[in-house]
């Protein structure tokens, strides 16, 4: 293996606690042509996120402090790093152990003493699949589409931002999930089958929430597809004064999103592909408060990532 510095395959976070171990991954990654960030505990892994966040991530599961299985938990329970894939590095070889990490949120894992060749084979599938599911999602962002994934046992395994406001306004008891009797009906329904779900709480009164079957999307997965239904009066109403998708979805969007001011500024600039320190500098606040005001952004867009965002303002806002 050796040294291709023409090549950029991504960045990876390595976290142990082993120097020798940290060393070895970190040399064969950057010869490989990954760029290698490097934390020795899952608080210093977590700080480092704050900054960049990778394209994988390789966690040692047995740390002291803060263990790599409850660090995975806090890394996919942050909204702009859940789509990271981890894969767990671990001397445990005990069945439990392996599905804590599993459950904890990785997707892979490796025993210890780590094989370079296993390691990089895997993580090359891992970062691969995570980056066709995530351009995936951004086209379902910037759709704006509700869109439900349903697993055998008939429960929520994935929804898109859209999905998720909407499942919050019709079921707030529920916090952002849906009655089970409700998604019973769609799960094994024909393609098309359509089921009518309570009035929205937030909006116009009267728009209603309907979920249709898109059909099997997996081994036992079904993909549901949400969309809002207004009366008949109401559409009538809104059909005599519509503009096309193409030219108003963005600006609609913008429009019923409430965004604050200091908001709408951090927007503008990430519209024209400014990174985060650059939008620090310009406006005068620190990263950290540029972040916030993007997580922020993202809610009230109903998108998961910068590229959504940044597409839908470009629609919005001429020049």
């Amino acid at each position: 293996m050796s040294p291709n510095p023409e090549r950029h395959l991504g960045t990876v976070l390595v976290v142990d606690d082993a120097p020798d171990t940290l060393r070895m991954l970190c040399d064969a990654l950057a010869a490989e042509g990954y760029t290698v960030l490097v934390a020795r505990d899952g608080e210093q892994a977590l700080e480092r996120l704050e900054l960049v966040v990778p394209d994988a991530i390789l966690l040692d599961a047995v740390m002291p402090g803060l263990s790599g299985f409850d660090t995975c938990r806090r890394i996919k329970a942050h909204a702009a790093w859940t789509h990271v894939p981890v894969v767990f590095m671990t001397g445990l070889s005990e069945t439990s152990d392996i599905v804590a990490g599993f459950e904890a949120g990785g997707v892979d894992y490796v025993v210890k003493p780590v094989r370079i060749e296993e390691v990089l084979a895997r993580l090359a599938t891992h970062m691969r699949n995570a980056r066709v599911t995530r351009l995936a999602r951004e086209a379902v962002d910037v759709g704006g589409h509700g869109v439900l994934l349903l697993d055998v046992r008939q429960r929520i395994a994935w929804r898109s931002p859209q999905a998720e406001r909407w499942l919050r306004e019709a079921f707030p008891e529920l916090e952002g999930g849906a009655p089970a009797e409700w998604l019973a009906q769609l799960v094994g329904s024909p393609t098309g089958h359509e089921v009518a779900g309570p009035a929205l709480r937030a909006g116009a009164v009267g728009i209603r929430l309907i979920a249709r079957s898109l059909g099997a999307a997996g081994l036992g997965e079904t993909m549901v597809l949400l969309s809002t239904e207004r009366p008949a009066a109401a559409n009538a109403t809104a059909g005599a004064s519509s503009v096309s998708a193409g030219e108003g979805a963005g600006a609609s969007r913008l429009d019923v999103a409430s965004l604050t001011p200091r908001e709408t500024e951090v927007l503008s600039w990430l519209a024209k592909g400014k990174t985060n320190r650059d939008i620090a500098d310009i406006l005068g606040m620190s990263h950290r408060t540029v972040n916030k005001h993007l997580e922020h952004i993202f809610e009230k867009l109903g998108v998961e990532t910068r590229a959504a965002a940044a597409a839908l303002a470009s629609r919005a806002i001429p020049g």
